[in-house]
């Protein structure tokens, strides 16, 4: 029997010297050979489709803020529009038309509901429905005289327009007592805050029919005035 294998291990040897094997190296236990073999068999058989991967695409992740579509910037700019309404102040009040938002008029009607809720707190709901159908009306009146304004321009203008109204509140509260001075006061918010959304509103289109939408404006902040003080 040892001879027999020594035999085989010499006609090996002589087999080995003459035929050159080729050069094949296998690496079965490897991931990445694995991997490249699946691939190319998948490929070669047309399912190549399988292995494509769609990217997802990242997303962009944007401040809440700006997702609601809200520019504090904006707001304040408007504000101290409403505010300040003397043009010698140099602000562009005209943005507080042409640019509408609603999320700063209703902060300010939600505010003056706020501080009108005291020993009375249907007001708020009031409030708010005055806020919407009184612009409806100034809306529908101005486009009946000839103007050029859409309603949500109408909603801005009477929301912020409120903001002297809850400037004089603090003010009432002190001067409560003095009946001539807080009547005073009441008429310089209400011809402030009138005079802030008439400039914005009415413009030179309307020619000699602008007392008819000054007119209804007053009434309609004489109106908010009254639920605040709770006549």
């Amino acid at each position: 029997l040892y001879i027999f294998n020594y035999t085989l291990d010499y006609v090996f040897i002589k087999l080995s010297g003459t035929i050159d094997a080729p050069d094949i190296k296998l690496n079965m236990g490897g991931d990445q050979g694995k991997d490249a073999y699946a691939t190319t068999f998948l490929r070669q058989r047309g399912y190549g489709w399988l292995l494509e991967v769609e990217e997802d695409e990242a997303e962009d992740t944007k401040p809440l803020l700006e997702e609601l579509d809200i520019d504090l910037k904006d707001i304040y700019y408007k504000v101290r529009c409403v505010l300040m309404p003397m043009p010698s102040l140099g602000f562009n009040r005209q943005v507080v038309r042409d640019n509408p938002d609603f999320w700063g008029p209703l902060a300010v009607v939600l505010l003056f509901s706020m501080i009108s809720i005291y020993g009375q707190f249907r007001v708020v709901s009031w409030i708010i429905t005055i806020w919407i159908f009184g612009s409806l009306t100034v809306f529908l009146l101005a486009r009946v005289l000839g103007g050029e304004v859409s309603y949500g321009q109408v909603l801005g203008v009477i929301g912020y327009s409120l903001l002297p109204l809850i400037v004089i509140a603090p003010v009432l509260l002190i001067t409560g007592g003095f009946e001539v001075v807080a009547t005073l006061i009441k008429l310089a918010g209400v011809f402030w805050a009138a005079y802030s959304a008439a400039s914005l509103l009415v413009g030179d289109e309307f020619k000699t029919k602008k007392p008819l939408l000054i007119y209804p404006i007053f009434l309609l902040y004489i109106y908010f005035l009254s639920l605040y003080t709770g006549v």
